[in-house]
């Protein structure tokens, strides 16, 4: 299990490069005209992590498996979106299967690359797009409060939390604000906002693609872009998506002395991964035998029944206990019979919320 991310921005900002280059691949048609991108590509990529290489040494596993994240490279937007104009219609329901939006904002000059407003500006790029999804919502909230506020006077209590938490919502939309501001009053409101989807409930993370010289400590544009993501409780990081594509045509032992010599440490990629984990506040738990050691994603607060149904539904339904080594016990006593020997193999319940690393091996029995 990983995450879905819907590459968002307007016609030619690099979003389509920088699909490429993610998910190492040239699925996306790149181009320097709008539209070049119709149907929503989607590329997978594991995720690294260089815990799951130790446990599956230890383990003596026959492979391993690191869990996967998704990108959807979606078709650029124009104003009018939200009335269907360009591709909005398409645009709008793309987002909405989402996790997340991966705004790609273009923070780079290059009078060979034609921006569609004739003009080089991140934040009104970004603004741009906020306001069609923006229009979107409020649309569809306003329908949904009316709705709910009728079926609330005649007794349905869910629609009383309806009305409460999207009339919240529409509070916001009207004065120009994101509903994920939306303050839920508990956790069934929480989930309610959650089944309405709306765009712009989602997380935002901000990718500012600059030019090759600005890879490792962004410029002006991106200075602007992260202000804006501080006040908006987003998340914010700089990417060369010119770097990557080229970093994809390397051999592996010749990336780290390229990314070396523009002052790099790790790849685009791996900036965007932990932002997008960050932002969604994932974890990452393992699994380890001498058949394969794997790596599974849930989100933080994930309890043990929860973290088995990510590997089989059975394994929830029929969840007894599981037995659990912390990374750091398992790698100090070198994998699961000296964690046993040394008492840091645990049996936990099913209320054990499960922590960054863990090992795990499940009971269940259906």
């Amino acid at each position: 299990m990983g995450f879905k991310c819907g590459i968002v921005g307007l016609p030619n900002v690099g979003k389509s490069t920088l699909f490429n280059a993610l998910t190492e691949t040239q699925a996306a048609q790149a181009a320097n005209y709008p539209f070049c991108t119709i149907e929503p590509n989607v590329g997978k990529v594991a995720v690294p992590d260089p815990r799951i290489d130790q446990i599956a040494e230890i383990a003596g596993s026959a492979q391993k498996i690191e869990t996967q994240l998704e990108f959807v490279d979606i078709a650029g937007l124009v104003r009018g979106a939200s009335q269907g104009e360009g591709l909005g219609n398409q645009f709008l329901a793309n987002i909405r299967e989402v996790d997340a939006i991966v705004h790609v904002l273009r923070c780079f000059e290059d009078d060979d690359i034609q921006h569609v407003d004739n003009r080089i500006d991140p934040i009104a790029d970004a603004e741009t797009v906020e306001t069609e999804l923006l229009l979107a919502d409020l649309e569809s909230v306003e329908k949904r409060v009316e709705n709910a506020k009728r079926r609330a006077t005649g007794g349905d209590k869910e629609a009383k939390a309806i009305a409460s938490v999207l009339g919240q919502a529409l509070d916001l939309l009207k004065d120009g604000k994101p509903a994920r501001l939306t303050e839920p009053n508990d956790e069934e409101e929480a989930r309610l906002l959650r089944e309405a989807q709306l765009l712009t409930a989602k997380p935002i993370l901000y990718v500012c693609n600059v030019d090759e010289g600005s890879a490792a400590d962004g410029n002006a544009h991106s200075a602007k872009v992260f202000d804006k993501a501080k006040v908006e409780g987003a998340q914010a990081v700089v990417i060369s998506a010119a770097i990557e594509a080229e970093i994809i045509t390397m051999n592996a032992e010749d990336r780290p002395e390229f990314l070396a010599d523009l002052g790099l440490e790790e790849t685009g990629l791996a900036r965007v991964i932990r932002a997008g984990y960050e932002l969604l506040d994932l974890i990452t738990f393992f699994t380890a035998g001498p058949k394969e050691s794997r790596a599974w994603t849930v989100t933080r607060d994930a309890k043990a029944p929860q973290a088995a149904g990510v590997i089989h539904t059975d394994f929830e339904r029929g969840f007894i206990r599981a037995e659990t080594i912390a990374y750091d016990d398992y790698i100090a006593c070198n994998g699961e019979t000296g964690a046993r020997d040394a008492g840091k193999l645990r049996q936990e319940g099913k209320d054990y919320t499960v922590a960054d690393g863990d090992v795990m091996l499940f009971k269940f029995n259906v």
